[in-house]
Parts: C-alpha cells; sequence; structure tokens
C-alpha cells in the first residue's frame, strides 16, 4: 500500500526539477452509443462523456491541492469513433468536442481508426473527414493504425494519409498549420496510451478506465548530475532509482483519481515527456551523459539505455505499467531537441534511428510546407517498418507548415513548442508509394 507521506521525499522535484504529473486521462467506452444515425450516435456519446467525466476536472485539481503535486492536464480518451460512426462521423467529432469544452478537459482523444490490415467504408469515410474535423474543432485528436508486427503495413492506409496530413496542413495555414499536431499515424498502437494525440479507449479496456501519464526529464537530468564521470552502471542505476520515485507518485495520484472517481485505476504510464522549458528536456539528459548535443555520435545508444532503464524502475514502483513507458523525442515540445535541430546536429534520418529503442517515433517534427504527400507518406511507412521488425510502437506526427522552407521556425505556443523547419530528403518516391497493397508481416509474428 503507498502512504501519501511518500510524496514528500519528491517535493524538491517538484520545487526545482519540473515534475508534474502530465496527465490523467479517463478512459470511456462508447459503443454502447452507437444508434441507427450518427446524429443519435453523438448525442448518446455526447451524454455518456459528460455523465462519466463531469467530475474528472474537479478531482484532478483536488489531488494536485492536496498532495502538492502539478496535475498538468486532465484529458479523455474514447473508442475510435470508426467503430460507432457511419456516413456522417463529423457530427461526432462536434459532439465529442463540445463534450470535452463542457467538463473542462483539456484534450480528448478517439476520432480515430485501426486500419492495419485493410479498412471497412466507416473507416474510410472517416479518413475523409479528418482534414475537415481537425481544422474546424478545438480540443479533439485522433489517430490511425496502419500496421502491426502481425498484420504488416496497410500502405494504401499508409498513402491516404500523406495527402489527408498535407490537406489539413493547407486547412489550418492560419495557425502554421498546427491541425497537424492533432493526428498520430501509429504502428503496433497501444489500447491504455493516456497521451495525446494518440491516446484512444481500447476495446480490450473496461467500461470506464483511469490512465495517469507522469514526466520526469528535468528529474532525471539532476540525478544524473550527481554522477558525473562515473561509468555507465552508476548511470543506469542512478536513472532506474529516480524512475522508481517517479513512479511510485503516479501511482498514488492515479489510485486516487480512479477511488474518487469511482473507476477502475489502470495503468501509470512511465513516459518521460519534455516541455519546452529549460531543464525539462530528454535531450539534456543525453547531453549530461557526455554528448555535446542530442544527435552526436552515441546518442542511440544513450537513448536506449535511459529508455530501458526507466522501464526497469518503473516496474519496480507499479504493478500496473502500461501505455508506452519510456522517453518521448518530440523535437517542438523539447528545449534540447530544438537546439540541435537548429544547429543541424539532430536530422530527420537521425530522429529515425533513435525512434527504434525510444518511446513512440517522430513527434511534432516541422517539415517544408511544400513537402510532396508521397514523400510524408515514405516517412510514415518507414518508421512503421520499426515498429513492425522490432516489435514495438512507433508513430509519426509530423506537420508540413505552409509557407515555410528549411531553416525557418515555427511557433505552437504552451507545451507544443516551437521548432526549427528540418530538412526532408527530396528525391522521388511516388512509384514506391502508389504500389499500395500490403507489405506482409515479417516471419516472426509466426509466434503462436
Amino acid at each position: 500500500m503507498i502512504e501519501a507521506n511518500e510524496i514528500l521525499q519528491t517535493i524538491h522535484m517538484i520545487q526545482e526539477q519540473h515534475f508534474d504529473i502530465r496527465t490523467i486521462t479517463m478512459g470511456i467506452n462508447l459503443l454502447d452509443c452507437r444508434k441507427n444515425t450518427d446524429t443519435e450516435t453523438a448525442e448518446c456519446a455526447y451524454e455518456k462523456i459528460t455523465r462519466l467525466a463531469r467530475n474528472l476536472v474537479r478531482v484532478g485539481c483536488d489531488l494536485e491541492s492536496e498532495l502538492g503535486v502539478p496535475i498538468v492536464n486532465k484529458r479523455l480518451s474514447v473508442t475510435p469513433v470508426s467503430m460507432i460512426s457511419g456516413a456522417n462521423p463529423a457530427a461526432i467529432a462536434r459532439a465529442l468536442d463540445q463534450a470535452a469544452g463542457d467538463v473542462g478537459v483539456n484534450l480528448i482523444g478517439g476520432y480515430g481508426a485501426l486500419m492495419h490490415k485493410g479498412s471497412t467504408i466507416a473507416e474510410d469515410i472517416l479518413l475523409e473527414s479528418m482534414p475537415e474535423v481537425f481544422s474546424t474543432t478545438n480540443r479533439l485528436c485522433g489517430s490511425v493504425n496502419v500496421a502491426s508486427t502481425r498484420s504488416g503495413i496497410n500502405m494504401d492506409a499508409v498513402r491516404r494519409l500523406g495527402a489527408i496530413i498535407k490537406e489539413i496542413a493547407l486547412r489550418t495555414a492560419d495557425a502554421e498549420s498546427f491541425g497537424c499536431a492533432k493526428l498520430v499515424v501509429f504502428a503496433n498502437a497501444v489500447e491504455d496510451n493516456p497521451f495525446m494525440a494518440g491516446a484512444f479507449h481500447g476495446v480490450g479496456e473496461p467500461e470506464c478506465v483511469v490512465n495517469v501519464g507522469v514526466s520526469g526529464p528535468g528529474v532525471v537530468q539532476r540525478a544524473l548530475e550527481a554522477v558525473r564521470g562515473e561509468p555507465f552502471d552508476v548511470v543506469a542505476e542512478t536513472i532506474k532509482r529516480t524512475a522508481f520515485k517517479i513512479t511510485r507518485v503516479g501511482e498514488l495520484v492515479a489510485q486516487e483519481a480512479g477511488k474518487r472517481l469511482g473507476v477502475p485505476f489502470g495503468i501509470v504510464d512511465l513516459s518521460l515527456a519534455p516541455t519546452p522549458a529549460r531543464g525539462d528536456s530528454v535531450a539534456y539528459i543525453l547531453k549530461e551523459m557526455g554528448l555535446e548535443m542530442a544527435g552526436a555520435p552515441g546518442t542511440t545508444a544513450a537513448l536506449a539505455m535511459l529508455n530501458d532503464m526507466v522501464k526497469k524502475g518503473g516496474v519496480m514502483a507499479s504493478s500496473h505499467v502500461g501505455g508506452l513507458s519510456g522517453a518521448f523525442i518530440p523535437v517542438s515540445e523539447d528545449i534540447g531537441m530544438i537546439e540541435a535541430a537548429a544547429a543541424n546536429c539532430l536530422t530527420i534520418e537521425k530522429l529515425e534511428a533513435m525512434t527504434c529503442v525510444c518511446s513512440v517515433g517522430l513527434d511534432m517534427i516541422a517539415i517544408p510546407g511544400d513537402t510532396p504527400a508521397n514523400t510524408i507518406a515514405g516517412i510514415i511507412a518507414d518508421e512503421a517498418a520499426i515498429g513492425v521488425v522490432n516489435n514495438k510502437t512507433t508513430a509519426v506526427r509530423i506537420i508540413p507548415a505552409v509557407g515555410k522552407k528549411a531553416g525557418d521556425t515555427v511557433n505552437f505556443g504552451g507545451l507544443f513548442g516551437f521548432a526549427p523547419i528540418m530538412k526532408v530528403n527530396t528525391f522521388n518516391n511516388d512509384a514506391f508509394i502508389q504500389r499500395g497493397g500490403r507489405i506482409p508481416a515479417p516471419l516472426h509474428s509466426l509466434r503462436n
């Protein structure tokens, strides 16, 4: 049993090292909301969300006050909308966005589809609605799973999403194409991820559940300052012990939140989620290990050890670790990554190598607005291949900023930060992407 006085051990982390609970995310099953029309489905979904989540923000604020732990976001995730929608999914999108606003949460995830082996009519319609939906709603986010280790890569979906991302960018050009930040393209998507924009409530989840995402890059960085110059054995142990303390706080918050909301506690996601604030950076952890800047030779090895030790420390602190759990490397949301990209030390190709060992993938990367749709699709396909072959979750959240070229900067504000426009390989891949079809699953998918 966790005692509240364990929180006292982390007071200095909160006050000096940017430690926070990044999100409390309530997952809600909407499968029983499917009705004869999408309008009726939307009404039912709105009623269920506002009923179950009416106290989520209040409980989060109460816990923040009582425990002294900042809880940055209160969020919702729902069943992938393609599972309950028909010819007019935008009606459901508007209802979800309104429900999120009415209960006061920051974001709601789930406007998406699971298309790793093929698509249904409802999924095709939902994909076509995404440019309109993500350019006209405020809090709604979504994801599409286009690949899995068991099924391979759905290249038809990959090709379509390249064009869809371009269209979202055009429709939100006046906001620096920010609409693209609301869409994540996954391989091996997980059902209990509390982080946006990729959160959705999986079909294997309970009727309603609370998942918590912790964050503490600054805490890890400060811990490593005390072992500067020591061998990697000492570095690894220090990260592991620090992750243990961080996770214990998340476990307490998650259990208390579930108890007060009257729903099961699901998982604690250990992911080190950075912010644009100085001192809250995964890239600075890598620098503390001895690299001049993220992207220098040795970066992938350093990130691999960081990710592994975070998991090892976390599983000792909680029996219910889940979600993505590792280290995020979103370029626009990490001041160290921003600096490395601006200095051309960090390239998209190096980031792709780093995604082999980190928590997710190519995240919050801004690229020139004239990047072709097929180039974007190729980037998605490459990242999906890493996930499929390595049996891990990978993702792409990429922003082709309209009117911007390599070396320019986009500024999204808040936790989404700012980013230099990164150079993209411009060699043509049209014939490859236009093949379509499905890249088969790798041999090691046959594990039964």
